[in-house]
């Protein structure tokens, strides 16, 4: 079988990493196109890849990736059989409906959309074709750590999960970075990691934040504490700071009947010298999570080649979304909010 051809959409930090790593880390797939409103940038990223020197990976084989300005078209061009989109979530309905039209098989990079209302009319719209062809980005569900950390608990050998507790930290974001994105933007890995871990959807949310960090905008609520009521009654916590000032840091500790597991304590390398001793950390998520990418894509490109999609679907976007829209909403009004959403049997039958 010929390689997959993929486009990219939108170049900027994550669109640059996974255009980087469809030509020199996965088999099976070739960079043939992007776009992006920044065109000096879209140019030079196709440029600078599609001259690389790598036969073994993808487009290394010195092939010309084409530069498409409009995003719709890059979908519905016929040298593009998928397509990765990392735009801004903006801009996601309309690209995933147009990826739905042209029975393009997707990756959408978080969110799926920017409401609850849109994520649905995605799912529906899905399902009216008949196959699934949208994977959302949630990455963690392929990364090392969190896998055995699934395994573990699906085992049954710690008995019932029972809570969750969850750290996760940036060094920095951009000031346009606001109150409303902490939840949309970055609350929403660890929402999909609970209704992941423990099969279960999210019933309840609330969502406070104590005296912001000095070190951001007026106006800011960072960081923010959240607490997740499932629907079968367990609870989960996640304490999120995206003004941290030390690094990228990601934890998660599931507390069972009979024993508990953390992830993320970062303790592979563990240095003593010059009367300290500890260990590196990352300053972004492309360092934490780069293996997790690696095999989220590699595993999306295996699967659409078998007119399948192996991770998070649409109906799991859409229900982030829901829980999100929800958590705005008490952070706003401080005080828990039911999440409302349709029933899946009654959407996807």
């Amino acid at each position: 079988m010929r390689d997959l051809r993929i486009g990219i959409i939108g170049v900027g930090v994550m669109g640059a990493d996974h255009a980087e790593r469809v030509v020199r880390r996965i088999s099976g797939a070739r960079l043939v196109a992007v776009s992006d409103p920044d065109l000096p940038r879209a140019t030079t990223l196709a440029e600078s890849l599609g001259s690389s020197s790598a036969p073994a990976a993808g487009t290394g084989d010195g092939d010309a990736i084409r530069v498409i300005e409009d995003p719709l078209a890059l979908i519905g061009n016929a040298e593009v059989d998928a397509v990765i989109i990392a735009s801004p979530g903006f801009a996601h309905a309309e690209q995933l409906m147009a990826c739905l039209e042209h029975g393009k098989p997707v990756l959408c990079e978080k969110p799926l959309t920017m409401d609850t209302e849109s994520s649905l009319r995605v799912v529906e719209a899905e399902h009216k074709l008949g196959r699934q062809l949208i994977q959302v980005g949630f990455m963690r569900r392929f990364d090392p750590e969190y896998a055995a950390l699934k395994q573990l608990l699906d085992s049954g050998e710690l008995g019932r999960t029972l809570l969750l507790h969850n750290v996760h930290r940036n060094k920095t974001v951009p000031e346009s970075f606001r109150s409303e994105m902490i939840v949309r933007d970055s609350l929403v890995h660890e929402v999909d990691v609970a209704r992941w871990l423990f099969d279960d959807e999210i019933a309840r949310i609330t969502v406070r934040a104590p005296k912001p960090t000095g070190l951001v905008a007026d106006g800011v609520l960072d960081p923010q504490l959240a607490v997740f009521e499932m629907a079968s009654g367990a609870i989960a916590d996640v304490e999120v700071f995206v003004n941290f000032q030390v690094g990228y840091e990601v934890r998660c500790e599931a507390v069972a009947e009979k024993g508990s597991a953390t992830i993320g304590l970062g303790v592979d390398v563990l240095t003593r010298r010059a009367g300290h001793w500890g260990g590196a950390v990352p300053d972004d998520y492309r360092a934490r999570f780069g293996t997790a990418y690696d095999i989220e894509v590699q595993r999306w490109v295996d699967a659409t080649a078998r007119g399948e999609i192996d991770g998070p679907t649409a109906w799991d976007g859409y229900a982030a979304a829901a829980v999100c829209t929800a958590g705005v909403q008490s952070l706003q009004e401080g005080r828990p909010v039911e999440v409302e959403m349709a029933r899946r049997s009654e959407v996807l039958g």
